[in-house]
Order: C-alpha cells, then structure tokens, then sequence
C-alpha cells in the first residue's frame, strides 16, 4: 500500500504521517517511510536525535545508482543517463519490493527503531547551498517518483510518503502513485483551500483523498471542516499531550498515546487497507505512462537528447507477481 500525507505548511501532516507510521509498526506491519517534504522533520517526528537525522542520505545524491539499479538489462533505455523522474519499468527492469535488502536501500534507507517496532526510512534531503537559485526541489523528489514507479507492494506492506507542502506534487505525475492520499487540512480558509485545489487537481485521475482534520478544538471546529469538504472528512484530530511532549524531546511510549488518538489512526489504516481493493495496476501503469510523455515532450527529450517514448514498453503492466531480474 503507497499512502500520501499532503497539506499546507504547518498543517501538521509530517506529524500525524508519522503517528501511522508508528502505529503501523506497532502493528508488526512492514513500512518504509519517506521524506519527500522540502522541510526534512520526519526522522525528528519518528524519534531520531539532531545529529542522526541530519546524517540521512539524500536520495538525490543517490540518484545515478538508483538509476543504474533500477533500469537493469531493459533494453528500451539506452542508458541510465536517460532515464528522468518518470521512466516507467519495462522487460528487463529491476523492480523494488518493500521486504527485500537491495543496493537502493542500503544506499538510500537507514533503519530507525521504534519502541514497538521498526520502519525504514528513506529522506530526498534538504536544499543545500548549492542548490540555491539554481535547483527546484522537485529535482530532489524525482528520485522518490523513481523509486515509486518500480515499487512493487502488497496489502500487507506500507509506503508511507510524507509529501512536500501544497499543491507542488502536482508537478509530476506523483500524485497518481499512491492508493490513498490523506489531506491533513486545519479548520481554517487556508486549510480549506489547499484541500480544494488538491480535490480539483485530483479528479479527473481517480486519485482517492480522504481529509483528517487536525488542530481541531472545539464543536464550531468541526462543523466548521464539515460543511466545507462533506464526505471527505474521515476523522478529526485535536490536542495531543503526547505529541507534544515528544516535540519537545520526551519520548515516552506509543502505546500511552491518547486513546482517542488511536482509535482515529486504526480509522486512517482501515481506510487505507480498503482502498488496496480498488487498486488497478493496469490503470496505474497507464498513468504511469501518460506523465512519462507529457515530461519528455516537455523538458526530457530536450535534456536527455532522446526520445524517450521510445523508452515505453507497451505490453508491460506493473503487477505484484511480476518477475524482475536481479544483479549478477
């Protein structure tokens, strides 16, 4: 299962994304978490001190092995030079799996412990210096996108993507990467506005989006987030003394999470789990396609010196039986 957490900066998502996530392993299920927010706070949010969360690889940095691994014996692609953010797998590409050990891994996830668990966590990295005013950030997700477009996962296996702020998923096709996708929206106008943007971008691709209300503090907040998304409203979250005092350092155990805080997090992993349902991997490959050739007419062609609709492999569908080849 590959879940979203977007919303508008300060909304809270990098914190509720990261409350499933401890409620995911609490629950023995396997989760690879990634940052693909340009603020990098989801190693913090998942326990880990200054020093180790900064000690993250950035996918980014990775990325020419994370091309080479990916693109295997497919000949369609003339090289790993060739492939951009949203080259589809074909024949011969190496595909990844959420319970594997692999070269992308080992380069790119780091294991983080939890006290009623474990995830693997994979980070795009922050902008550095040099990235200043040369570099948009969505040269830092596109490994993610990469990563996702191979990604073979099951019911019982979790990717759980902690998006960047707003509405700039909807550069790229990565939006449609996903079997759910959870709006964390404040009970305010701004909130509301990204929900709507998102809700409106989303449409026409089938994108399911459910909206967890968050900041919630009274009746009128409610209502309030009710009457302004109708049925997309899923659950609804307030205060959360644990939640702060982990922000504040003092991690103390999950299990002592208020107990209507768990009750909304089992809300979200049903939802989530019933979605697996409704996935059709034939639709997501031909989604999969569609972004890949509107960025090659656009911008990748002219970059890579290829025509990479060449790289499309026709009668190849993403399915969770498919073969991949594995290195030598």
């Amino acid at each position: 299962m590959k879940i979203a957490f977007v919303g508008k900066g300060g909304s809270g998502k990098t914190t509720l994304s990261s409350l499933f996530i401890r409620h995911l392993a609490a629950s023995r299920i396997p989760v690879i978490a990634v940052d693909a927010d340009i603020n990098q706070h989801l190693g913090a949010a998942l326990g880990l001190d200054e020093e180790a969360a900064a000690a993250l690889p950035a996918m980014g940095t990775h990325l020419p092995l994370i091309k080479d691994y990916l693109r295997g014996s497919n000949l369609r692609i003339a090289s790993a030079e060739t492939m951009i953010k949203t080259t589809p797998p074909g024949e011969g590409s190496r595909l990844l799996r959420v319970c594997e050990d692999n070269p992308v891994y080992d380069a790119c996830a780091r294991t983080v412990p939890l006290d009623d668990g474990f995830v693997r966590l994979m980070a795009t990295g922050p902008f550095t210096e040099s990235d200043l005013g040369v570099a948009c950030y969505h040269s830092k997700v596109g490994a993610v996108e990469l990563c996702l477009n191979h990604l073979v996962d099951g019911r019982e296996e979790y990717v759980v993507v902690d998006m960047t702020a707003g509405s700039d998923s909807f550069a790229s096709g990565m939006f449609t990467r996903f079997d759910m996708t959870f709006l964390v929206a404040e009970p305010t106008r701004k909130g509301i506005a990204v929900y709507r943007q998102y809700k409106e971008y989303a449409r026409d691709f089938g994108v399911p989006l459910k909206v967890v209300g968050n900041k919630v503090q009274s009746p009128d907040d409610l209502e309030y987030l009710r009457s302004e998304v109708g049925e997309d409203l899923l659950v609804a979250v307030g205060h959360s003394d644990w939640v702060r005092a982990a922000e504040k350092g003092r991690q103390t155990p999950f299990a002592q999470l208020e107990g209507v805080n768990r009750i909304a997090l089992e809300r979200l992993h049903r939802t989530a789990d019933a979605s697996y349902e409704r996935r059709d991997w034939e639709r997501y490959t031909r989604q999969m396609v569609h972004f890949h050739l509107k960025n090659a007419e656009s911008w990748g062609n002219a970059k890579t010196g290829a025509d990479l609709a060449a790289q499309v492999d026709p009668s190849f569908v993403l399915l969770e039986g498919v073969a991949t080849p594995q290195p030598a």
